[in-house]
């Protein structure tokens, strides 16, 4: 029988291996943004905006990894949870902002060739650099992130930066080689395609996680469905799904109830198995429900 558990530096948790691939990463960034200023590399610092966006998915993973294990209090009663959806609002504006810029500045590199110098050799050395540290922070998640769900989202963003990596590589060895410096701002929107997608649905996710809008892929009519499937629900009202962040839903309805069920003392037996139902086929784990007998009536109540 083989072990095939990893072995020496990646059999670390998740929390150190996240740390050990943050610290990689933002090294990274910072040479390559020293890179782009001294070798007039626009592709550099498009890639280097890319850098960012694997650092602040690192940073959102760590603290996913530490807000898990801190509990509520009198003030946050949901929790810390939250604070990782105005860190990704902030992540996603400033990344737009950016691929404007870069996609601005391409165009004009474009259009006016020849007015930059860039200068293939350090860019090539600076890219070559980015590349070796995604490869090896690519290397340190590919275990954990088999097992974690938090591991794995990160290991998705920087096997995407190592691609951005290979564009600007593949760039500054046109460069070196060829002295064709349009190669350079095409890089760069190469790279600008990349990010947009990822900042402009990181963006939608945040708007509908503060929107209060229900998780994606929650059917509400399915719910409504399996709990009215219970014995002894007569009907379910003022259903509301939402998250706290992602992979945080949160349910509260009204379920009508036959009097059978305060009766015979089968209410809470009647609550766990709902709470049940909707951990184990739904995956919300933090669900509240009021049980009301038939014919009850509320003064605020609505349908």
């Amino acid at each position: 029988m083989h072990d095939h558990a990893p072995r020496g530096i990646r059999a670390g948790g998740p929390r150190r291996l996240l740390a050990i691939s943050l610290a990689l990463t933002a090294t990274v960034l910072v040479v390559q943004v020293i890179g782009a200023v001294l070798t007039g590399s626009l592709a550099l610092l498009a890639d280097a905006g890319h850098m960012f966006t694997d650092s602040s998915a690192l940073v959102v993973a760590l603290i996913a990894a530490s807000v898990a294990a801190r509990p509520a209090d009198d003030r946050q009663t949901y929790g810390y949870q939250r604070a990782e959806v105005f860190g990704a609002l902030v992540n996603a504006v400033i990344l737009i902002a950016l691929c404007a810029v870069i996609a601005v500045e391409a165009v004009r590199r474009l259009v006016e060739p020849g007015w930059v110098e860039v200068q293939g050799l350090p860019m090539l050395v600076v890219a070559a650099i980015g590349l070796v540290a995604n490869a090896v922070s690519l290397y340190l998640l590919s275990a954990a992130q088999r097992t974690s769900i938090n591991v794995r989202g990160a290991y998705l963003e920087v096997l995407g930066d190592l691609v951005g990596s290979g564009v600007v590589l593949v760039a500054a060895l046109v460069i070196w080689l060829t002295g064709w410096m349009p190669a350079d701002a095409i890089a760069s929107l190469a790279i600008a395609v990349l990010i947009v997608p990822r900042a402009v649905s990181l963006l939608r996710e945040v708007i509908d996680v503060l929107g209060e809008r229900a998780p994606r892929g929650t059917r509400v009519p399915d719910i409504r469905a399996h709990i009215l499937g219970a014995h002894g629900v007569v009907d379910v009202h003022d259903v509301h799904v939402w998250q706290l962040t992602r992979g945080a839903p949160v349910f509260t309805a009204h379920v009508v109830v036959d009097a059978d069920v305060f009766a015979r003392d089968r209410a809470a037996a009647l609550l766990s198995e709902l709470q049940s139902c909707l951990s184990e086929h739904f995956d919300v784990a933090h669900s509240t429900f009021q049980l009301e007998p038939a014919g009850h009536l509320e003064h605020d109540a609505h349908a």
